[in-house]
């Protein structure tokens, strides 16, 4: 009996890497112990939400007992809550951003499903860097969409410009970036982004439609070293931000991100009218109410990004006593280093041999690589180290 249809018994069949490699944790754990095993599979921000989180919460609790106080509101979100995250966005982005320029969403995943079916005509492409996120394919193929990507440059990641524009055609209706990039830790400067957008502004106007420019904005707080993650909305008027509170507020569970468009977009009234229908139609219906009044709460506060820089040097030291090849992070909580022999999936399988877990860049449309998550505690970062040294012949 077909109880699915064949294309969800396709995508079982090619499950997430990270989420196998989690099970294998699971069961390494049980059989070994946590403490003897060094699990980098899954980016799971451990750190408390920051303070700002709890007495919004407290506050949340005194006016919970009053008729509709978590009752529904517009699909867009609560006004005062979107009002208070333009204000934000605005300074951030450097633009003036209004409350009808976004909209409150289930999460970055969700506010995505909701662009894209919103803008995708059936067979229409999504184009990416590769190594990219990877349920993004997924959520192109959720909306009858085609995902295309085009591989960055080897080892630090940089975007190939040429090879995206090449790949650019009368198809292509969304470039999706990620920066800071899971799983790489890559942000992409200033003056890369100033040329992709160069790039979809002829584009733009040669197939005489838009090419959007979508920046999945999740890691945007967490850079390292003086690092700046350029701003996107005033360098193109058909410029998108999706991003979520999971990882600078650790409310992962709590699902709320936002959607906001470049407020210079021609016509931007229409494409937030269909923004709010297909949040409701996916049956989203409206982000958390109290993720909502939590990020009210909570904005301008973070999670301690020095608890994540000084993980991100211990990972550096222990890779260095391996001897392995990668490029030092620039933002997020990965490490993408090259596997050595070549084979990701193999070496991935030697690391777990030492009661290391990573994920094989194959998940991520990379080979070669592996990536490793450094949102755990310092003490197995560097417990780890005898396991990479021996998984590497050291």
């Amino acid at each position: 009996m077909q109880l699915l249809s064949s294309q969800i018994s396709g995508y079982l069949e090619r499950a997430s890497w990270i989420r196998k490699m989690f099970e294998e944790g699971a069961k390494l754990k049980a059989e070994f112990g946590a403490d003897k095993v060094y699990d980098f599979s899954l980016g799971n921000p451990d750190l408390p939400p920051p303070a700002a989180v709890g007495k919004g919460l407290a506050e949340l609790a005194k006016v919970a007992d009053k008729p509709f106080a978590l009752g529904y509101m517009p699909n867009a979100g609560y006004d005062d809550a979107r009002a208070k995250l333009a204000e934000h966005l605005g300074k951030e982005q450097g633009v003036a951003l209004a409350a009808g320029d976004l909209i409150l969403t289930c999460g970055a995943a969700g506010g995505l499903n909701a662009f894209l079916r919103a803008v995708l005509e059936p067979g229409e492409e999504v184009l990416a860097p590769a190594p990219f996120f990877v349920e993004y394919g997924f959520y192109t193929e959720n909306h009858g969409g085609v995902f295309k990507t085009v591989r960055a440059k080897e080892l630090t990641f940089d975007l190939d410009l040429d090879a995206l524009a090449a790949a650019i055609g009368p198809k292509t209706r969304v470039v999706l970036v990620n920066s800071p990039n899971n799983p790489t830790g890559a942000v992409y400067s200033q003056a890369q982004m100033a040329g992709l957008v160069e790039i979809l502004q002829k584009k733009t106007a040669e197939y005489g439609r838009p090419v959007f420019l979508v920046a999945d904005e999740p890691y945007r707080f967490l850079v390292f070293d003086g690092v700046q993650v350029p701003a996107l909305l005033p360098l193109y008027e058909y410029a998108v931000v999706v991003s979520s509170f999971s990882k600078n507020l650790s409310l992962a569970g709590e699902r709320l991100g936002f959607v906001a468009v470049a407020p210079q977009m021609p016509d931007k009234a229409r494409l937030m009218a269909g923004l709010i229908l297909t949040n409701r139609i996916l049956g989203f219906v409206n982000a958390p109410a109290v993720g909502q009044k939590l990020m009210a709460a909570a904005l301008g506060s973070s999670v301690d990004v020095a608890v994540y820089d000084a993980r991100r040097k211990a990972m550096a030291e222990v890779l260095d006593a391996g001897g392995y090849e990668y490029s030092m992070p620039k933002g997020a909580f990965y490490f993408f280093p090259k596997a050595p022999g070549g084979d990701d999936v193999a070496f991935v399988n030697k690391l777990k041999e030492q009661r290391v877990l990573a994920v094989p860049g194959t998940g991520f449309g990379f080979p070669g690589y592996f990536r490793l998550t450094f949102c755990v505690d310092e003490t197995i970062i560097r417990a780890s180290a005898d396991g990479f040294k021996k998984a590497n012949g050291r």
